[in-house]
């Protein structure tokens, strides 16, 4: 197994009802300072919210049923938070598994997209920053702002569930600056504090305790560097909740180092996880991107959005469509749902 990051094993995190700002100081720094990874690990213990969860939301039971409909959906920023909520209404999520969700940036009006879907749902919500990005976005996301600043400037991922949530966490992948630091090869048109990172939730069942988990891999690296992302994610999974069914959705960016056919199955992390107790069958056949306002992309079909479980017997599965029923692409990414049934603790 591998270490888990200094400073951010799962019983180190705090939840909190408001996730605190960047002060100017750090603002300040992050902006003058040279970008390096020295730099960065700095600065991820100095914000207090990289170690933080933000939760919130009205849950609508106490309980789920043993039998359970799961919903993974990275939602690009979420420019849609209510229309996105009616989108997944008819699959009747008990789960709902995000990722890239912004609260606070110019390009999403500055809104909570997070609180807002969970809202429109019904449901509680669990948040964790993945990033705080320092400027507006890449040139198709700056059209979608009206201010050109950031209140918050938080991105991240979130776990929306219709029951209240037993414990939460926040699991780190990375530290070094991935989208920070010049030597880690950050874009310097994006720059951003932060890392990919998984949350992860204990909710009660019929059938017991179960740990669901939505996370984000690096699409700006090879399958190594994701399949040790995976391994730090299972680590923590291990920490935060043992012998617990556990459900695993998000993307993991397969395939995405490998252009023209951006083939996934040469990925190390598959084998891996299922050498460790986990299982693949979650997720139904079929790529799952396409072309959408932020990401007009026609030509770039990739499969990067996955559900693994553990502890826990897949019933169906489906691929669903991110077109509106306006005929908006609600994303780049169309969801990934499953119905499964929870079996009994190992």
């Amino acid at each position: 197994m591998t270490a888990l990051l200094p400073g951010h094993h799962p019983s180190e995190i705090t939840t909190v009802a408001a996730l605190p700002q960047v002060t100017k100081a750090e603002r300040l720094r992050l902006l003058t300072d040279e970008r390096n990874t020295a730099v960065h690990r700095d600065m991820m213990t100095m914000v207090p919210a990289m170690k933080m969860v933000q939760v919130g939301g009205t849950a609508s039971a106490d309980s789920l049923p043993k039998t359970l409909s799961v919903v993974a959906w990275n939602v690009e920023r979420c420019l849609f938070p209510e229309e996105s909520a009616a989108h997944l209404a008819p699959h009747a999520p008990d789960i709902v598994l995000l990722s890239e969700v912004d609260h606070g940036m110019a390009r999403t009006k500055q809104r909570h997209t997070t609180a807002d879907f969970a809202e429109a749902m019904g449901m509680a919500y669990a948040f964790g920053v993945e990033f705080h990005e320092l400027d507006l976005g890449g040139p198709t996301e700056r059209k979608f702002c009206d201010d050109d600043f950031n209140a918050l400037g938080w991105h991240g991922n979130a776990i929306l569930s219709r029951v209240p949530f037993s414990r939460v966490t926040l699991i780190r992948l990375d530290v070094h600056g991935h989208w920070f630091a010049a030597e880690a090869g950050a874009d310097p048109e994006q720059p951003r504090l932060g890392g990919r990172m998984a949350l992860a939730a204990v909710v009660e069942t019929k059938a017991g305790p179960l740990c669901v988990v939505s996370t984000h891999l690096e699409s700006n690296a090879d399958g190594a560097h994701r399949a040790r992302q995976m391994e730090a994610l299972l680590d923590g999974i291990e920490a935060f909740a043992p012998d617990m069914p556990v459900l695993i959705g998000g993307d993991l960016n397969t395939g995405n180092h490998c252009p023209p056919d951006f083939d996934w199955r040469g990925e190390a992390l598959f084998a891996m996880t299922e050498a460790r107790g986990y299982a693949w069958g979650f997720t139904a056949d079929g790529m799952t991107t396409r072309p959408s306002l932020i990401t007009p992309h026609p030509m770039r079909v990739m499969k990067l959005d996955w559900l693994a479980g553990r502890g826990l017997e897949p019933l169906s599965k489906a691929v669903i469509s991110s077109i509106s029923q306006s005929g908006t692409p609600l994303s780049d990414h169309d969801a990934v749902w499953c119905e499964c049934a929870v079996l009994a603790s190992r």
